[in-house]
């Protein structure tokens, strides 16, 4: 009497297996079609261009400023120790003015302009003073944030001065399983405004975002997809595992039952 509802129960186990295994290759197909970068055709006309757009100096920026000219020794004072910062770094704080103060040549405004721009006004007002001066100039503080969803969350300090969001994710360690490709928010602060940018890695035209090419001080936030599952729904799956394998220990024992009852 008692074989045949033990027969309906391995039944009804092994159709429940059936369905979940159904519903696995579903979501394994969907969460590939999620891990995907760059979906589609990348060789196109707009995509090829590689623009050579310099950043702009910003206010809080630290500049690193050295002079060289053919007059050694009248360069040297140009060159003497500036204040270091609080982080113990040489440089020259662009102030909330937009401004910096140079040995000799006073106070200059540098917000707005490029390196290439600051260098060339800066050689122009040395030539009153040395002979064939000209001027190296470099970030100090070109450093991004990235948080959320990848493996090596936090500050990344670029000396290249250059950096696209495709090299802040390898720096990063990629995406985890659950950061989404497709919603990737970039914070920007840019004369005295706060932008937000997004940006999808699945679409090919994402060459021509603006907000491709990082700039200094930008933070890059990777959103969570709907796979992630929260500490509620761990501790379920967590039951309803413990549930399948006490299924599966009880169906096993009926099935041993019915084999030496007989």
């Amino acid at each position: 009497m008692l074989q045949l509802p033990v027969s309906r129960f391995i039944q009804a186990c092994i159709f429940i297996v059936v369905v979940l295994f159904m519903g696995s290759c579903t979501s394994t197909k969907k969460a590939r079609e999620e891990l995907k970068y760059l979906d589609g055709n990348l060789n196109i006309p707009p995509n090829l261009e590689v623009p050579a757009k310099e950043i702009a100096i910003q206010k809080g920026d630290l500049l690193s400023i050295y002079v060289y000219s053919d007059n050694p020794e009248a360069t040297a004072i140009f060159n003497q120790q500036v204040t270091k910062t609080g982080g113990g770094v040489p440089g020259y704080l662009v102030d909330q003015q937009g401004n910096i103060r140079f040995q000799t040549l006073g106070e200059l405004h540098v917000e707005g302009l490029t390196k290439k721009q600051l260098m060339d006004t800066m050689d122009a007002k040395l030539k009153v003073y040395l002979t064939n001066p000209y001027t190296d100039i470099r970030f100090l503080n070109f450093h991004v944030n990235v948080l959320g969803e990848v493996n090596k969350p936090g500050p990344y300090s670029i000396p290249e001065e250059k950096l696209t969001i495709l090299e802040l994710i390898g720096l990063a360690g990629d995406l985890t399983l659950y950061g989404r490709r497709d919603n990737i928010l970039v914070i920007r602060e840019k004369e005295g405004k706060r932008e937000f940018g997004y940006i999808n890695l699945k679409d090919p035209k994402i060459f021509q975002s603006p907000y491709f090419n990082l700039q200094q001080n930008d933070v890059v936030m990777v959103q969570a997809n709907k796979r992630k599952q929260t500490g509620t729904e761990q501790q379920l799956v967590r039951n309803l595992t413990i549930l399948s394998a006490i299924a599966s220990i009880v169906s096993v024992a009926a099935l041993v039952y019915n084999v030496f009852r007989e």
